[in-house]
């Protein structure tokens, strides 16, 4: 199996499926507060600089969609005032903010990463971004 929903929703090593991706406890102040390498196979979460760009379009396509979909249909279908519906987008947004925030990031390393359970305790930590998308 490449590819695990289970291990990205849990915020799990992409690698390996048993580290975590980010320090425990969460705090408000620092949300992306991840480890630098994965504690069971050494996997480097921090690969090269400004590597999560791409999560930052992973997160942008969700919540505008996530946002767009029910406002229009609270407003279009059900006759809610606009600044009803904007209301209602601003909460949705605040509560799902935290968690759209670490997900798009631990998706998008899960789909630059796939699984391998061979590479446990791996010397090489570079080698694991090579040609993920062709094999």
């Amino acid at each position: 199996m490449k590819f695990s929903f289970r291990s990205m929703w849990d915020y799990k090593c992409p690698r390996c499926r048993k580290g975590d991706l980010y320090k425990a406890p969460f705090e408000l102040s620092n949300p992306l507060n991840m480890n630098e390498k994965c504690p069971e196979c050494g996997l480097d979460f921090m690969p090269e600089p400004g590597f999560y760009f791409g999560a930052l379009i992973i997160s942008y396509a969700i919540s505008s969609w996530m946002l767009l979909l029910p406002t229009l249909l609270l407003v279009l279908k059900y006759d809610w005032s606009v600044n009803q519906a904007m209301i209602f987008s601003i909460l949705l947004a605040g509560l799902t903010y935290f968690r759209l925030l670490r997900g798009s990031r631990s998706l998008y390393l899960h789909l630059m990463v796939r699984y391998d359970k061979s590479s446990r305790d791996s010397v090489n930590s570079a080698s694991k971004y090579d040609q993920t998308f062709f094999k």
